[in-house]
């Protein structure tokens, strides 16, 4: 501060000398004027100076100066050179990003917030078939032209990765995947996963044959277990009774291969066909009610079931397939929950479109089972699903039907507070309201 007071006594002084000099001589208004000259000479001569510092390579040091204007370039050195480190540290940064980025083996590629290519690494050049000579600057879309992934980019909708054939080279499998970052600009991660969709696919036709080669020889030993026991059963005389259990403890394994073969041969089929495609409105309230009657005929009276319909658009799809999808949720509900429980199929609107819910108030389920309840043949207690006949394919039905039909399944529980099994529909497959008795109510049976 004390700079620009000095800068003022001086300024003061050159007036009121100069404008005592001039009242001396009878021009005391040409004195000051003078005074003012004389401080904008000084003044013009150093703003020359940073000028002549300011166009001078970045380390030449800074001219000098006095009182004020020296301070002041001191200062603008100081600020400078903390910039300049500052930029060499970006730098450093920045290299070794790229260093970094350069050694991956996945591919990055950043996009502007219109979606043009501004930035990739070699293993992305390598991937999508870019050249920085010519591809800089221009849409996504213009390289990326298969249909999965306009879409995916379009809808904006990223939580899930996308698979699309590599437009550089035939018979390689992309997975891409966006991140959403700063001002709308986007990071798409790239990964050649041909090698692990070619290993999918093996497992699938392994499991398909195999499932399909054992249902023939499970077919004729039911067939033969079966008429033993009608014989043993008609001439109980003949037969020993420890043998006629043993070949009833067969027939019941028997039965449960032939379930875990049909749920294989489903599953099978699920995961190998594509998105389905058909859109025939399905009266949901029928849909529920029916469900409902599947889930009696299992509890036989030992739970109390609901349905509440309260959303009366139907929902476009493959009816087989989704009553298959809701009757698996109705049948664990009956399954894993004790006697006396209550069972609610609810189907209500959802923020982005129409929900089923499964509700029950049994046990409920631990959180840290709930992200793996989905995977083929997970169980939370081994004993209790195998004394209840279950595959463990169940869940891992209704998952991937859901996902043939663009829905998603979201399962709440907790130890003690029941289960909330939830199939959620897009607005996409909505329709119309129908001509059932739809409207909010509740069906006791």
């Amino acid at each position: 501060m004390h700079y620009w007071t000095n800068e003022l006594w001086r300024l003061a002084y050159l007036v009121i000398g100069f404008g005592l000099l001039g009242a001396l001589l009878g021009v005391g208004g040409w004195g000051v004027a003078l005074g003012l000259a004389v401080h904008m000479a000084f003044t013009l001569a150093h703003l020359k100076k940073l000028y002549a510092w300011l166009n001078a390579p970045v380390h030449q040091k800074p001219p000098a100066g006095d009182g004020v204007w020296g301070d002041l370039f001191d200062r603008l050195y100081r600020y400078q050179k903390s910039q300049t480190q500052l930029q060499g540290r970006l730098r450093r940064v920045l290299t070794r990003v790229e260093e970094s980025s350069e050694a991956m083996r996945d591919g990055i590629v950043m996009l502007d917030p219109q979606g043009h290519l501004d930035w990739w690494n070699s293993a992305a050049e390598q991937m999508l078939g870019l050249d920085a000579r010519h591809d800089r600057g221009h849409h996504v879309a213009n390289y990326l032209r298969d249909p999965h992934f306009i879409s995916y980019f379009t809808t904006g909708e990223y939580q899930e990765p996308v698979l699309f054939s590599s437009p550089a080279h035939d018979g390689r499998t992309i997975e891409a995947r966006i991140t959403l970052f700063g001002d709308n600009e986007r990071l798409v991660l790239v990964r050649d996963v041909t090698r692990l969709q070619r290993l999918e696919q093996t497992r699938r036709d392994f499991v398909a044959n195999v499932s399909h080669e054992l249902r023939t020889p499970l077919t004729v030993l039911s067939g033969y277990l079966e008429t033993f026991l009608d014989q043993a059963s008609s001439q109980p005389d003949t037969v020993p009774r420890r043998l006629t259990r043993a070949f009833g403890q067969m027939q019941g394994q028997t039965h449960r291969m032939q379930n875990l073969v049909d749920d294989l041969l489903t599953l099978s089929r699920l995961e190998t066909s594509e998105r389905q495609t058909e859109r025939q409105p399905i009266d949901m309230a029928s849909m529920c009610q029916w469900i409902q009657e599947d889930g009696e005929a299992l509890s036989q009276g030992r739970h109390h079931f609901l349905v509440e319909v309260e959303e009366p658009r139907a929902i476009l799809g493959e009816e087989r397939e989704i009553r298959s999808a809701l009757s698996n949720l109705v049948i664990n509900a009956v399954r894993y929950t004790p006697d006396g429980s209550t069972i609610t199929i609810r189907y209500a609107t959802h923020e982005r479109g129409a929900m089923v819910e499964v509700i029950d108030d049994g046990d409920g389920i631990s959180a840290t089972h709930l992200s793996r309840l989905t995977e083929r043949f997970y169980r939370v207690d081994k004993s209790r699903s195998t004394e209840s006949g279950g595959t463990g394919l169940g869940l891992a039905i209704v998952k991937h039907v859901l996902l043939r039909h663009d829905a998603r399944l979201d399962i709440e529980s907790d130890i003690g507070q029941g289960a909330v099994f939830r199939c959620i529909f897009p607005a996409s497959r909505l329709d119309a309201p129908v001509n059932a008795p739809a409207g909010t109510g509740s069906f006791p049976r």
